[in-house]
């Protein structure tokens, strides 16, 4: 159940990342902004050649690649129901999205169209709402790690002290 109820946020966060891009370069033109949360945040249209902080800028294919690579580890860890808790398949719902936002633009524009910008941080990069949801995950999958791997999903060697086994 859990992996409906997540696998459909994923698909309306990826649909809304979708769409804020596309009014983002229907409306703005390269560089301009627009206030969103005066003082706060702001719209602004940007495009990244790379990853995080611009790093790896115009290495399209190693970024579709590694992106690919992580996708597709995810989309296994869920197919093989080794992440069962509900915290963290929606943070795998959350990276697979956000994975999936960044890769179609990558693949289709060669580059990711950003556009949050936080104005009391001016140094801070500029994001979109993939990046949101790809963050967003990863703390959830650390605490989902950390807190509830061990307890509620890891799976025992040891079959006698498996309750699943009858012993």
């Amino acid at each position: 159940m859990y992996y409906v109820i997540f696998g459909l946020l994923g698909a309306a966060l990826l649909g809304a990342d979708q769409w804020v891009k596309a009014w983002v370069v229907g409306h703005l033109q390269m560089g301009e902004t627009t206030s969103l949360f005066s003082g706060f945040l702001e719209l602004m249209r940007v495009h990244n050649y790379g990853a995080a902080w611009s790093s790896f800028a115009g290495q399209k294919w190693l970024l579709l690649g590694v992106t690919g690579v992580i996708l597709a580890a995810v989309l296994w860890v869920l197919a093989r129901r080794i992440v069962r808790h509900p915290l963290g398949i929606c943070a795998c719902c959350l990276i697979l999205s956000g994975g999936i936002g960044n890769i179609i633009d990558r693949f289709r524009l060669g580059y990711v169209v950003d556009m949050l910008h936080f104005q009391f941080w001016p140094s801070y990069p500029t994001f979109n709402v993939a990046d949101v949801c790809i963050v967003s995950g990863a703390i959830l999958g650390a605490i989902y790690y950390v807190l509830i791997y061990e307890k509620h999903d890891r799976r025992k060697t040891d079959g006698a002290s498996d309750p699943a086994n009858g012993q």
